[in-house]
Protein backbone atom coordinates (compact mmCIF):
# COMPACT_ATOMS: atom_id res chain seq x y z
CA UNK A 1 0.00 0.00 0.00
CA UNK A 2 1.07 3.57 -0.64
CA UNK A 3 2.93 5.34 2.17
CA UNK A 4 1.00 7.82 4.27
CA UNK A 5 1.48 11.45 3.24
CA UNK A 6 1.38 12.40 6.94
CA UNK A 7 4.72 12.86 8.67
CA UNK A 8 5.13 13.43 12.42
CA UNK A 9 7.39 16.25 13.57
CA UNK A 10 7.98 14.27 16.78
CA UNK A 11 9.92 11.04 17.22
CA UNK A 12 7.37 8.49 18.42
CA UNK A 13 10.17 6.36 19.89
CA UNK A 14 12.10 9.07 21.73
CA UNK A 15 12.27 9.36 25.52
CA UNK A 16 11.04 12.57 27.14
CA UNK A 17 8.32 15.08 26.39
CA UNK A 18 7.68 16.19 22.82
CA UNK A 19 5.10 18.56 21.40
CA UNK A 20 4.69 18.77 17.64
CA UNK A 21 2.42 17.98 14.75
CA UNK A 22 1.14 15.39 12.36
CA UNK A 23 1.86 17.23 9.12
CA UNK A 24 -0.53 16.56 6.24
CA UNK A 25 0.25 18.36 2.94
CA UNK A 26 -2.84 20.16 1.67
CA UNK A 27 -2.67 22.45 -1.35
CA UNK A 28 -5.47 24.99 -1.45
CA UNK A 29 -6.34 28.45 -2.75
CA UNK A 30 -4.85 30.34 0.20
CA UNK A 31 -1.74 28.15 0.56
CA UNK A 32 -0.40 26.45 -2.55
CA UNK A 33 2.15 24.36 -0.66
CA UNK A 34 0.33 24.32 2.64
CA UNK A 35 -0.26 21.64 5.24
CA UNK A 36 -2.79 20.72 7.90
CA UNK A 37 -0.90 20.65 11.21
CA UNK A 38 -2.56 18.33 13.74
CA UNK A 39 -1.10 18.87 17.24
CA UNK A 40 0.37 15.81 18.97
CA UNK A 41 2.21 15.21 22.24
CA UNK A 42 4.34 12.16 23.04
CA UNK A 43 5.54 11.51 26.60
CA UNK A 44 7.75 8.48 27.21
CA UNK A 45 9.98 6.99 29.88
CA UNK A 46 11.07 3.45 30.59
CA UNK A 47 9.41 0.21 29.58
CA UNK A 48 5.64 -0.03 29.70
CA UNK A 49 2.46 0.02 27.67
CA UNK A 50 1.52 2.66 25.11
CA UNK A 51 -1.71 4.60 25.65
CA UNK A 52 -3.27 6.60 22.82
CA UNK A 53 -5.59 9.40 23.97
CA UNK A 54 -7.76 11.18 21.39
CA UNK A 55 -10.29 14.00 21.37
CA UNK A 56 -11.90 16.04 18.63
CA UNK A 57 -12.82 13.01 16.51
CA UNK A 58 -15.91 15.16 15.95
CA UNK A 59 -15.16 18.86 15.89
CA UNK A 60 -18.09 20.10 18.00
CA UNK A 61 -17.30 18.00 21.08
CA UNK A 62 -15.06 19.78 23.58
CA UNK A 63 -14.51 17.75 26.75
CA UNK A 64 -11.79 15.67 25.11
CA UNK A 65 -9.89 18.60 23.59
CA UNK A 66 -9.95 20.50 26.89
CA UNK A 67 -8.94 17.60 29.14
CA UNK A 68 -6.23 16.38 26.76
CA UNK A 69 -4.83 19.87 26.17
CA UNK A 70 -4.46 20.23 29.94
CA UNK A 71 -2.84 16.80 30.19
CA UNK A 72 -0.40 17.53 27.37
CA UNK A 73 0.83 20.66 29.14
CA UNK A 74 1.16 19.13 32.61
CA UNK A 75 2.12 15.44 32.33
CA UNK A 76 5.87 14.93 32.60
CA UNK A 77 8.06 12.06 31.52
CA UNK A 78 9.02 11.54 35.15
CA UNK A 79 5.33 10.72 35.83
CA UNK A 80 5.22 7.99 33.19
CA UNK A 81 6.28 4.37 32.86
CA UNK A 82 5.71 3.61 29.21
CA UNK A 83 4.39 5.96 26.55
CA UNK A 84 1.42 8.33 26.28
CA UNK A 85 0.42 9.69 22.86
CA UNK A 86 -2.01 12.61 23.04
CA UNK A 87 -3.97 13.93 20.04
CA UNK A 88 -6.53 16.42 21.41
CA UNK A 89 -7.91 17.51 18.00
CA UNK A 90 -8.04 14.35 15.92
CA UNK A 91 -10.14 15.75 13.05
CA UNK A 92 -8.42 19.12 13.12
CA UNK A 93 -10.32 20.75 10.22
CA UNK A 94 -13.63 19.87 11.92
CA UNK A 95 -12.37 21.11 15.28
CA UNK A 96 -11.27 24.47 13.86
CA UNK A 97 -14.68 24.92 12.21
CA UNK A 98 -16.60 23.79 15.30
CA UNK A 99 -18.49 21.24 13.23
CA UNK A 100 -19.05 17.50 13.54
CA UNK A 101 -17.52 16.81 10.14
CA UNK A 102 -14.56 18.24 8.27
CA UNK A 103 -14.81 21.73 6.82
CA UNK A 104 -12.43 20.59 4.07
CA UNK A 105 -14.20 17.54 2.63
CA UNK A 106 -17.30 17.06 4.86
CA UNK A 107 -15.74 13.82 6.08
CA UNK A 108 -16.94 12.20 9.30
CA UNK A 109 -13.68 10.82 10.67
CA UNK A 110 -15.55 8.38 12.89
CA UNK A 111 -17.14 6.75 9.84
CA UNK A 112 -14.01 6.71 7.66
CA UNK A 113 -11.77 3.94 9.02
CA UNK A 114 -9.58 2.28 7.85
CA UNK A 115 -9.09 5.27 5.56
CA UNK A 116 -6.94 5.65 2.45
CA UNK A 117 -3.45 7.11 2.06
CA UNK A 118 -4.44 8.52 -1.35
CA UNK A 119 -8.00 9.56 -0.46
CA UNK A 120 -9.59 12.69 0.95
CA UNK A 121 -8.06 14.65 3.82
CA UNK A 122 -10.28 12.79 6.30
CA UNK A 123 -9.40 9.43 4.75
CA UNK A 124 -5.69 10.26 5.00
CA UNK A 125 -6.04 11.10 8.70
CA UNK A 126 -7.90 7.84 9.35
CA UNK A 127 -5.27 5.87 7.44
CA UNK A 128 -2.44 7.34 9.52
CA UNK A 129 -4.12 6.39 12.78
CA UNK A 130 -5.01 2.95 11.41
CA UNK A 131 -1.55 2.03 10.12
CA UNK A 132 0.83 4.03 12.30
CA UNK A 133 -0.66 4.80 15.72
CA UNK A 134 -2.96 1.84 16.42
CA UNK A 135 -0.26 -0.83 15.87
CA UNK A 136 2.00 0.73 18.52
CA UNK A 137 -0.82 1.29 21.06
CA UNK A 138 -2.01 -1.09 23.77
CA UNK A 139 -4.82 1.06 25.20
CA UNK A 140 -6.95 3.64 23.38
CA UNK A 141 -9.32 6.21 24.90
CA UNK A 142 -11.43 8.27 22.46
CA UNK A 143 -13.35 11.03 24.26
CA UNK A 144 -16.71 12.02 22.77
CA UNK A 145 -19.74 14.08 23.75
CA UNK A 146 -23.04 14.84 22.04
CA UNK A 147 -21.91 17.78 19.96
CA UNK A 148 -24.44 20.37 18.86
CA UNK A 149 -27.32 17.95 18.21
CA UNK A 150 -27.33 15.49 21.13
CA UNK A 151 -27.11 15.57 24.92
CA UNK A 152 -26.07 12.56 27.00
CA UNK A 153 -25.82 11.46 30.56
CA UNK A 154 -22.07 11.43 31.20
CA UNK A 155 -20.93 7.88 30.49
CA UNK A 156 -17.91 5.89 29.45
CA UNK A 157 -18.71 3.18 26.94
CA UNK A 158 -17.58 -0.13 25.52
CA UNK A 159 -19.15 -2.45 22.97
CA UNK A 160 -20.20 -6.07 23.25
CA UNK A 161 -17.37 -7.97 21.54
CA UNK A 162 -17.09 -11.52 20.18
CA UNK A 163 -13.96 -12.07 22.28
CA UNK A 164 -15.14 -12.32 25.89
CA UNK A 165 -11.65 -11.78 27.30
CA UNK A 166 -11.11 -8.63 25.26
CA UNK A 167 -14.52 -7.33 26.33
CA UNK A 168 -13.65 -7.99 29.97
CA UNK A 169 -10.44 -5.98 29.59
CA UNK A 170 -12.39 -3.12 28.01
CA UNK A 171 -15.03 -3.23 30.77
CA UNK A 172 -12.32 -3.04 33.44
CA UNK A 173 -10.83 0.02 31.72
CA UNK A 174 -14.30 1.59 31.41
CA UNK A 175 -14.83 1.14 35.13
CA UNK A 176 -11.43 2.70 35.81
CA UNK A 177 -12.42 5.75 33.77
CA UNK A 178 -15.02 6.22 36.46
CA UNK A 179 -17.73 8.27 34.77
CA UNK A 180 -21.01 8.59 36.69
CA UNK A 181 -22.47 6.11 34.19
CA UNK A 182 -20.91 3.23 32.25
CA UNK A 183 -22.58 1.94 29.08
CA UNK A 184 -22.53 -1.26 27.07
CA UNK A 185 -23.27 0.57 23.86
CA UNK A 186 -25.16 -0.47 20.74
CA UNK A 187 -24.21 1.52 17.62
CA UNK A 188 -26.76 2.30 14.92
CA UNK A 189 -24.02 1.71 12.34
CA UNK A 190 -20.54 0.53 13.31
CA UNK A 191 -19.03 0.56 9.80
CA UNK A 192 -16.01 2.85 9.61
CA UNK A 193 -15.87 3.63 13.32
CA UNK A 194 -12.54 4.33 15.01
CA UNK A 195 -13.98 2.13 17.76
CA UNK A 196 -14.29 -0.82 15.39
CA UNK A 197 -10.78 -0.32 14.02
CA UNK A 198 -9.29 -0.36 17.53
CA UNK A 199 -11.36 -3.33 18.71
CA UNK A 200 -10.60 -5.37 15.59
CA UNK A 201 -6.91 -4.76 16.26
CA UNK A 202 -7.37 -6.45 19.64
CA UNK A 203 -6.67 -3.36 21.74
CA UNK A 204 -8.32 -2.22 24.97
CA UNK A 205 -10.74 0.51 23.91
CA UNK A 206 -13.00 2.89 25.81
CA UNK A 207 -15.12 5.69 24.38
CA UNK A 208 -17.30 8.25 26.14
CA UNK A 209 -20.33 10.47 25.76
CA UNK A 210 -19.96 13.31 28.27
CA UNK A 211 -22.85 15.72 27.83
CA UNK A 212 -23.46 17.67 24.66
CA UNK A 213 -25.09 20.72 23.18
CA UNK A 214 -21.93 21.84 21.41
CA UNK A 215 -20.22 23.07 24.57
CA UNK A 216 -18.43 21.81 27.67
CA UNK A 217 -19.25 22.46 31.32
CA UNK A 218 -17.09 22.51 34.42
CA UNK A 219 -18.72 19.24 35.47
CA UNK A 220 -18.23 17.46 32.14
CA UNK A 221 -14.60 18.56 31.85
CA UNK A 222 -13.93 17.36 35.41
CA UNK A 223 -15.37 13.94 34.51
CA UNK A 224 -13.12 13.79 31.44
CA UNK A 225 -10.05 14.85 33.41
CA UNK A 226 -10.65 12.33 36.20
CA UNK A 227 -11.35 9.67 33.62
CA UNK A 228 -8.12 10.23 31.72
CA UNK A 229 -6.07 9.83 34.90
CA UNK A 230 -8.03 6.74 35.90
CA UNK A 231 -7.53 5.21 32.46
CA UNK A 232 -3.79 5.91 32.51
CA UNK A 233 -3.46 4.47 36.00
CA UNK A 234 -5.41 1.36 34.98
CA UNK A 235 -3.04 0.88 32.04
CA UNK A 236 -0.10 1.06 34.45
CA UNK A 237 1.44 4.11 32.80
CA UNK A 238 1.08 6.38 35.84
CA UNK A 239 0.98 5.77 39.57
CA UNK A 240 -2.57 6.27 40.82
CA UNK A 241 -1.45 7.38 44.26
CA UNK A 242 1.05 9.84 42.88
CA UNK A 243 -1.04 11.73 40.35
CA UNK A 244 -2.85 14.13 42.67
CA UNK A 245 -3.73 14.58 46.32
CA UNK A 246 -7.33 15.27 45.28
CA UNK A 247 -9.76 12.44 45.84
CA UNK A 248 -11.81 13.48 42.82
CA UNK A 249 -8.84 12.79 40.53
CA UNK A 250 -7.80 9.59 42.27
CA UNK A 251 -11.29 8.14 42.09
CA UNK A 252 -11.68 7.49 45.81
CA UNK A 253 -15.18 6.76 47.02
CA UNK A 254 -16.78 7.26 43.61
CA UNK A 255 -19.22 4.86 42.01
CA UNK A 256 -20.65 4.31 38.54
CA UNK A 257 -24.02 3.08 37.32
CA UNK A 258 -23.92 0.35 34.67
CA UNK A 259 -26.29 0.73 31.71
CA UNK A 260 -26.90 -1.52 28.72
CA UNK A 261 -28.29 -0.97 25.22
CA UNK A 262 -29.34 -4.50 24.23
CA UNK A 263 -31.19 -3.82 20.97
CA UNK A 264 -32.67 -1.24 18.62
CA UNK A 265 -35.69 -0.56 20.81
CA UNK A 266 -33.41 1.69 22.86
CA UNK A 267 -33.62 4.25 20.06
CA UNK A 268 -36.59 6.52 19.34
CA UNK A 269 -36.37 8.12 15.88
CA UNK A 270 -38.47 11.06 14.73
CA UNK A 271 -40.77 10.45 11.79
CA UNK A 272 -41.71 14.13 11.61
CA UNK A 273 -40.03 17.51 11.35
CA UNK A 274 -41.07 20.33 13.62
CA UNK A 275 -40.88 21.84 17.10
CA UNK A 276 -39.65 19.42 19.77
CA UNK A 277 -40.99 19.22 23.32
CA UNK A 278 -39.02 16.83 25.52
CA UNK A 279 -41.28 15.40 28.23
CA UNK A 280 -38.71 13.62 30.40
CA UNK A 281 -35.34 14.58 31.85
CA UNK A 282 -32.04 12.84 31.23
CA UNK A 283 -31.62 10.24 33.96
CA UNK A 284 -35.37 9.70 34.43
CA UNK A 285 -36.63 6.15 34.77
CA UNK A 286 -39.37 5.52 32.21
CA UNK A 287 -41.76 2.69 31.47
CA UNK A 288 -42.54 1.29 28.05
CA UNK A 289 -45.29 3.45 26.55
CA UNK A 290 -44.43 6.61 28.50
CA UNK A 291 -44.44 9.84 26.49
CA UNK A 292 -40.83 10.86 25.87
CA UNK A 293 -41.42 13.77 23.51
CA UNK A 294 -43.91 15.60 21.34
CA UNK A 295 -43.33 17.08 17.90
CA UNK A 296 -45.47 20.01 16.75
CA UNK A 297 -46.09 20.99 13.12
CA UNK A 298 -44.37 24.36 12.88
CA UNK A 299 -45.90 25.22 9.49
CA UNK A 300 -49.42 25.81 10.85
CA UNK A 301 -51.38 26.11 14.08
CA UNK A 302 -54.25 23.96 15.27
CA UNK A 303 -52.70 20.58 14.51
CA UNK A 304 -52.23 18.15 17.42
CA UNK A 305 -48.70 17.19 18.40
CA UNK A 306 -47.32 13.77 17.54
CA UNK A 307 -46.30 11.87 20.68
CA UNK A 308 -43.22 9.67 20.78
CA UNK A 309 -43.44 6.85 23.30
CA UNK A 310 -40.73 4.84 25.02
CA UNK A 311 -40.26 1.53 23.23
CA UNK A 312 -38.86 -0.10 26.35
CA UNK A 313 -38.57 0.54 30.08
CA UNK A 314 -35.31 1.91 31.38
CA UNK A 315 -33.35 5.10 31.97
CA UNK A 316 -33.33 8.07 29.58
CA UNK A 317 -29.66 8.23 28.60
CA UNK A 318 -29.67 10.58 25.62
CA UNK A 319 -31.90 13.13 23.91
CA UNK A 320 -32.06 15.38 20.87
CA UNK A 321 -30.69 18.78 21.89
CA UNK A 322 -31.94 21.50 19.51
CA UNK A 323 -35.48 22.80 19.82
CA UNK A 324 -36.26 21.87 16.23
CA UNK A 325 -36.18 18.27 15.05
CA UNK A 326 -36.00 16.79 11.56
CA UNK A 327 -37.43 13.56 10.27
CA UNK A 328 -34.85 10.83 10.89
CA UNK A 329 -33.27 12.46 13.94
CA UNK A 330 -32.75 10.44 17.09
CA UNK A 331 -35.14 11.89 19.67
CA UNK A 332 -34.19 9.77 22.68
CA UNK A 333 -32.23 6.74 23.85
CA UNK A 334 -33.53 4.56 26.69
CA UNK A 335 -31.04 2.12 28.22
CA UNK A 336 -31.47 -0.76 30.64
CA UNK A 337 -30.40 -0.01 34.20
CA UNK A 338 -28.16 -2.95 35.13
CA UNK A 339 -26.56 -2.01 38.44
CA UNK A 340 -26.06 1.07 40.60
CA UNK A 341 -23.24 2.06 42.98
CA UNK A 342 -20.45 0.04 41.38
CA UNK A 343 -17.15 1.18 42.95
CA UNK A 344 -14.74 2.92 40.61
CA UNK A 345 -11.52 0.96 40.67
CA UNK A 346 -8.24 1.14 38.79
Amino acid sequence: MRASPITPTVDLAAVGEQHGFLKLPYSRDDSAWGAIMIPITVIQRGEGPTVLLTGGNHGDEYEGPIALSKLASTLKASDVTGRVIVVPFMNYPAFKAGTRTSSVDSGNLNRTFPGKPDGTVTEKIADYFQRHLLPISDYVLDIHAGGRTLDFLPFAAIHVLPDAQQQARCEAAMRAFGAPYSMRMLELDSVGLFDSAVEEAGKVFVSTELGGGGTATAASVAIAERGVYGFLAHAGVIDREGISPRDDLRGNNRTTTLLDMPDGTCYTTSEHSGLLEMCRHLGDLVDEGDVLARVYDATRTGAPAVEYLARRSGLLAARHFPGLVQIGDTVAVVADLVERHIPVAV
